[in-house]
């Protein structure tokens, strides 16, 4: 049997997820569509980041504010989460452990414990953005106030525990049908918009407006949170270990190969709704001289009169509930991953995910009483921005791990990957230096 490095401290110890551990079977001396189908799957659950109800407030800010602009960003940011998210599936394979497991077997407890907090922050944040959606998707459809909807997104906790004793498979074609309601509500969407596809082309070329403009800053910032997200940097590398891989060495490589086709095959079609997005707001509300829409709401109520189309609201507002149904799965398993991984921990999903939607509710709450749905925008891009600040803490030890001969035996990340993933994690760091900077200097 092929071991990875004997750089760690103890054995990895119990799986995270152990429910599900090594659940789905993959076939020995298949055909390559048949292994490619068997590990397909986690790279979509992760692919939900992408188009969360908190990326929904940036892009629609950043559209609506600067037209196709801020493209480029959304591309740059897909680039990053392939690259890391390859390493999150790199350091599962490699190490057979996840990265709350990896850090707290590393780095020892008490460093553990820190990097524990400020993923709970980050699951908290991304956990903000779902209730945020989802109570304004059904506020939207059903015309629920979304002080009743924040309080309903609590029950979304059933749906989760059901799927996970169905097996992760029917989780996965769960968020797999949901994602192909969004997209299609989305290319719905688009062809009555009409684009100007000469400005979307050019929106996809780098500029360096973004140092120039804080404001713009603050929403680059904002999508680079929503799209390259901390938590699921602990989850892809999670739940790369439903699949029974082999444990020699050539087995653990070919399901590499696999791994990585899987998650970045994913998120380059989770850019086309990434993109959708911004160019969705840019064709609409920027084109209309409507600047200023940072409310999903809002959003909402102008489409039917800006593209023609009393449908186009109704999609709309579909695709925003499902991608707040399909978020809730994949914070969920990423709340397990942390916990079980950094703590050794374990609790009841259920308990788990109504503790997570409880702290979030709070919030959500007080800024609907207080603010309305005025206020709901702001707190969707403020919780994304969050999230871009948590990153580095995963980033940094993903990028150290993964990188070490000692711990990752024969998988050890190739030195370019490295490189460049090094490179990746120095530009989230000087994007939050700049924006605190900015911040500070008014």
């Amino acid at each position: 049997m092929d071991r990875p490095g004997t750089g760690w401290r103890k054995d990895r110890g119990e799986a995270s997820l152990v429910e599900v551990f090594h659940s789905v079977k993959v076939p020995h001396g298949a055909g390559w569509l048949r292994k490619a189908l068997a590990f397909m799957g986690p790279g979509f659950l992760v692919s939900v980041g992408y188009m969360d109800p908190g990326n929904w407030a940036t892009a629609i800010a950043g559209g609506a504010r600067y037209g196709y602009a801020l493209l480029w960003v959304a591309l740059l940011s897909n680039i990053m989460a392939i690259i890391l998210q390859s390493l999150a599936g790199r350091l599962a394979i490699g190490s057979h452990r996840d990265l709350a497991q990896a850090c707290r077997d590393a780095y020892g407890k008490s460093a553990a414990m820190v990097l524990w907090v400020f993923a709970e922050v980050a699951i908290i944040a991304t956990d903000i953005a779902e209730v945020v959606g989802t109570a304004i998707g059904l506020n939207l459809l059903f015309g629920i106030p979304l002080e009743i909807g924040v309080i309903i997104t609590a029950l979304d906790v059933f749906i989760v525990l059901m799927l996970q004793r169905l097996g992760f498979r029917k989780v996965e074609a769960f968020v797999l049908t949901l994602l192909a309601v969004i997209f299609g509500c989305f290319i719905f969407q688009m062809i009555w918009a009409k684009p100007d596809w000469s400005g979307v082309a050019l929106g996809f070329v780098p500029t360096a407006d973004i140092l120039h403009q804080p404001g713009m800053l603050y929403l680059a910032l904002g999508i680079i949170g929503a799209t390259v997200m901390p938590h699921n940097l602990y989850l892809h590398s999670g739940i790369v270990q439903t699949r029974a891989v082999a444990p020699d060495l050539a087995a653990r490589k070919s399901a590499l190969r696999y791994v990585t086709f899987d998650s970045t095959f994913a998120l380059m079609l989770a850019l086309l709704i990434n993109a959708s997005l911004l160019i969705l707001a840019a064709a609409t509300f920027h084109k209309a001289g409507q600047t200023e829409i940072a409310e999903i709401g809002d959003a909402h109520k102008m489409l039917a009169p800006l593209v023609g189309s009393l449908l186009a609201p109704k999609l709309f507002a579909i695709a925003l509930l499902a991608c707040g149904l399909n978020s809730a799965v994949t914070a969920t398993l990423a709340g397990q991953i942390v916990m079980e991984g950094f703590l050794n921990f374990r609790i009841a999903p259920w308990a788990r995910r109504l503790v997570t939607r409880l702290v979030a509710i709070v919030p959500a709450i007080v800024v609907t009483l207080y603010y309305g749905a005025s206020g709901t925008g702001f707190l969707l891009v403020l919780s994304q921005v969050v999230l871009a600040f948590q990153l580095p803490f995963a980033v940094v030890p993903l990028v150290q791990l993964t990188a070490s001969k000692a711990k990752m035996g024969e998988l050890v990340s190739p030195r370019w990957l490295t490189t460049i993933a090094a490179v990746v994690a120095a530009i989230i760091i000087a994007l939050n230096v700049k924006l605190v900077w900015d911040i500070a200097t008014g």
